[in-house]
């Protein structure tokens, strides 16, 4: 298997890695550049790093955004401006003078649980990422289905109740936020100090707690009777909680309980990867793109 070269864009920072041997090595990260000048020359000056000391043969790239695999295109908004609407990954590949593969971060973190993470075994799951919103991805076949307006796996989007998302509701950032707002005087705690005070037996912050359990529930239960997965793997930082998934398989229970034909009960589980997922999934990305690279 050739030498692949790996980036992972981010708001923040860009990460760097190369696969060798089905090893991830780890290389740098840099800031996220200002401009798009500065954004090439960044990228640019790393890629050719890596064809000097690893002779990568391509680059596979996990980025926010909407990306369009057919067009080049990165859809969508994100905290990168810069990068949207345009053909960019033709111009990537003209900096680099490598063929590229480029995928949305979440449909890349969801691809590394099914190559080698808590989905490898199976060949459909959903991935939900639970971070400041619910962001996610629907894989069938073991291919993402991208969703006729790229829109596959945004389940942040759908309603728990008349008023409120899955996005609203089943993030330890709600869970703060409803607990500082109905706080007298107002509070300013994070997700996880909530959580903290649930455990120490503050009755509204169990409250809050309890409610996203039980929408990130009924938003699972929702999916499974729609896609029917094998597996549907939770992710982002709330899922190193010891307490998430059995809280959640507990509230799924009360629900298939009040839903009397209700048989198929959703297999639900941590995911394997962290900070190396959309690294990883950009490498599997790039195989299933270029198959006779691996």
């Amino acid at each position: 298997m050739n030498n692949l070269g790996l980036i992972d864009i981010g708001g923040t920072s860009i990460k760097f890695a190369v696969m060798q041997n089905n090893e991830l090595k780890k290389l740098s990260s840099v800031k996220t550049p200002e401009t798009l000048e500065d954004f090439y020359t960044s990228l640019t000056n790393k890629v050719n790093l890596m064809k000097k000391d690893y002779q990568i043969t391509g680059v596979g790239i996990s980025s926010p955004g909407a990306v369009n695999k057919k067009t080049g295109v990165i859809e969508g908004a994100s905290a990168i401006p810069y990068i949207h609407n345009f053909k960019i990954q033709q111009t990537l590949e003209k900096h680099f003078g490598l063929p590229i593969s480029m995928e949305n971060d979440a449909n890349c973190a969801a691809l590394a649980e099914l190559d080698s993470g808590a989905g490898k075994d199976v060949s459909s799951l959903l991935f939900l990422i639970i971070g400041t919103g619910v962001g996610g991805s629907v894989i069938i076949n073991h291919q993402i289905w991208h969703g006729a307006h790229l829109f596959g796996g945004e389940f942040g989007f759908t309603l728990v109740d008349d008023k409120n998302t899955l996005s609203n509701l089943a993030t330890s950032v709600g869970v703060a936020q409803r607990y500082n707002q109905n706080s007298q005087p107002k509070t300013d705690y994070s997700g996880k100090e909530v959580f903290d005070l649930a455990d120490q037996g503050d009755i509204r912050a169990q409250k809050e707690v309890q409610t996203m359990y039980y929408s990130l529930a009924k938003g699972i239960y929702n999916l499974q009777y729609s896609f029917d997965p094998e597996l549907v793997v939770l992710g982002g930082a709330v899922s190193n909680n010891p307490q998430l998934i059995p809280s959640v398989n507990k509230e799924i229970e009360k629900i298939r309980k009040v839903v009397k034909i209700a048989s198929i009960k959703p297999q639900v589980v941590a995911c394997k990867y962290t900070d190396e997922a959309n690294l990883r999934g950009a490498a599997v990305d790039f195989y299933q793109t270029y198959p006779k690279e691996s």
